[in-house]
């Protein structure tokens, strides 16, 4: 009996450790159908600490939070019990059945992957309306407000688009990201730079709120009827009061995300009138001067003026053509250069736009410049106006006399046609030529030569010696466990660093490379990275005390950063610290 009796626990106890040391990576959602309005949560549990964690591709969701990361330790009856959860908080982007794929993680060595989770997403659900409930106090306490300058403008005319983020004082926003941007698929859109913008106080809906404004969009209509002007949303991080109070009677605050948008906004484009428009409008909308003017107005043959055609005023100066000049044939012209001189505030565009034609005559004589004419569409009449320059003449002094062109008497040729040119021109010209060195350089014998020549025999024993230290650090696969573990800590540093102002990316990415390096430094498995190891291996490496300190506090800021308030000027202090402290770990450690 007592020989059945050990076996029976022998066998227990071998199937208690085997049932322990079996390796499981699972994902669970916290429902498997939900409303587009809901939120939904995704865990990753695993019982057994694991590197290089890789989740899926959430492309049919929005991630509002996380990754949040919890790990617990238990003994119960001397088993050991493990687990760590990487969290997600999701919402969906539309309606529909969509699959969130497999998540990794590499364990032991061994890469080990989630199931994949079918999730369905229905039309928006009613969410009963509790006071006490954080996401209906964040629903009832912050609004993106798009405030559209006017609603129904010609085309061609400008507006504005002024957004602004109201808060009400009973909560405080900690951070927010642009999850979508409106596309002005029918809009001429210029953005006005917002920054240094500061916080306003004002009110919405007849309550004290404060404001910031978040974007300025100036936009010209290019179609006519109805345009639609797509909102713009955001993903806000805010802290909201809870029911609850502290020790001192103070209410406590618990942290929300949650989506706003600015909402669709309809306007309706007028077409401008057709009663009265002149047959070379191109489109100008604004109120504007029109200029024609030349560098000078008597010269020598052969030599060049400019002719400045220039419009400047108020209005949609990038969007409409300036009209061409005509001028007699005997003056060479050549294609103008256009330049633009433009500013964009909320009055729309400002400045002026110019084209700059080269003019060259080739003959004595007077040449007139008939006047030019500019229409445009004033919006204060609500009429077309035409804009003309005076007649300008151009006195050539001295140069040959064109005996058959009867033009230089002032006759123009509304109809003038551009010059063609011969194709035999420039013929006389030789496009072939016989150089030859003064100084011949001759190749043979010199040092490049020679060196070209030996360099292959020097580089043999330098190839050996690469070789046989290659195979060597190839040989040697400790070192190359411990080199690999110390590049994937400098990797996850750097990662920190780019992740700086993202909270839950810098601390998980800090943590990481924290680790990685103890990996390297101490020789320890991640399973063996307790506090008081930590401390014991780097007080025998003779590190002071207050680097093993230090050390100590970066790791407990990490974990305290998923549970408290982060500004960026705190992340980048705990940055310069973790670099500071593992520099002098190196240079300590014996």
């Amino acid at each position: 009996m007592k020989f059945i009796k050990h076996i029976s626990i022998i066998v227990i106890l071998l199937v208690s450790s085997m049932a322990f040391a079996q390796v499981k990576f699972e994902a669970k959602a916290s429902k498997q159908k939900l409303g587009v309005n809901e939120r939904l949560r995704i865990d990753f549990e695993m019982n057994k600490d694991g590197d290089n964690f890789n989740p899926p591709d959430f492309s049919n969701f929005t991630v509002v939070g996380g990754p949040n990361q919890s790990v617990s330790n238990s003994w119960i009856n001397g088993v050991r019990s493990y687990k760590k959860t990487y969290s997600y908080f999701l919402a969906p982007k539309q309606r529909g059945n969509f699959t969130i794929s497999q998540a990794s993680i590499t364990i032991d060595g061994e890469t080990y992957k989630t199931t994949p989770l079918k999730i369905e997403v229905t039309a928006a659900v009613d969410i009963p309306k509790d006071p006490n409930n954080p996401n209906y106090l964040a629903s009832e306490n912050i609004h993106l407000v798009a405030e559209v300058s006017k609603t129904n403008p010609y085309l061609n005319e400008a507006i504005t688009v002024v957004y602004k983020l109201y808060v009400s004082p009973k909560i405080a926003v900690d951070n927010w990201n642009e999850i979508d941007s409106p596309r002005y698929n029918d809009f001429w859109s210029q953005n006005i730079n917002t920054q240094g913008q500061k916080v306003q106080n004002g009110t919405y809906n007849g309550e004290d709120y404060r404001f910031l404004v978040l974007r300025k969009t100036v936009l010209y209509p290019q179609k006519t009827g109805k345009l639609n002007i797509e909102p713009l949303s955001l993903d806000i991080a805010m802290r909201v009061p809870t029911n609850r109070r502290d020790i001192f009677g103070s209410l406590l605050m618990t942290r929300v995300n949650r989506t706003v948008s600015a909402g669709n906004k309809t306007i309706n484009v007028k077409p401008l009138p057709e009663a009265g428009k002149p047959l070379d409008f191109t489109g100008a909308v604004g109120e504007f001067n029109f200029d024609v003017i030349p560098s000078k107005t008597q010269l020598d043959a052969t030599e060049s003026l400019q002719l400045k055609v220039a419009v400047r005023g108020n209005g949609n100066l990038k969007l409409f053509k300036l009209p061409k000049v005509s001028l007699p044939s005997s003056l060479e012209v050549y294609e103008p250069e256009h330049n633009e001189n433009v500013k964009t505030n909320l009055g729309g565009m400002q400045g002026s736009i110019s084209d700059s034609y080269t003019v060259v005559p080739q003959y004595k004589g007077k040449y007139p410049i008939p006047s030019i004419s500019f229409s445009y569409f004033d919006l204060k009449t609500e009429t077309y106006k035409r804009l003309s320059s005076d007649e300008i003449v151009i006195n050539v002094l001295n140069g040959p006399t064109n005996t058959s062109d009867t033009e230089s008497t002032n006759i123009t040729n509304p109809n003038k046609q551009a010059i063609v040119f011969n194709n035999d021109q420039f013929a006389f010209i030789k496009t072939k030529t016989n150089f030859s060195d003064i100084k011949p350089d001759y190749f043979f014998k010199t040092k490049l030569f020679w060196s070209m020549l030996l360099l292959p025999f020097l580089a043999i024993p330098l190839a050996i010696v690469i070789r046989n230290k290659k195979a060597s650090r190839d040989a040697d696969v400790y070192g190359n466990r411990i080199r690999k573990a110390d590049k994937l800590a400098r990797k996850y540093l750097s990662s920190a660093k780019k992740s700086l102002g993202k909270k839950e990316a810098f601390y998980i990415a800090l943590e990481k490379a924290l680790h990685n390096y103890l990996k390297a430094k101490l020789h320890i498995e991640t399973s063996d990275l307790s506090k008081e190891k930590i401390n014991n291996l780097l007080k025998e490496k003779q590190v002071d005390d207050e680097v093993i300190k230090d050390f100590k506090s970066i790791l407990e800021n990490c974990e305290l950063a998923r549970y408290t308030p982060i500004d960026i000027v705190t992340m980048q202090e705990d940055y310069d610290k973790a670099a500071k402290t593992i520099s002098l770990i190196d240079k300590q450690a014996r």
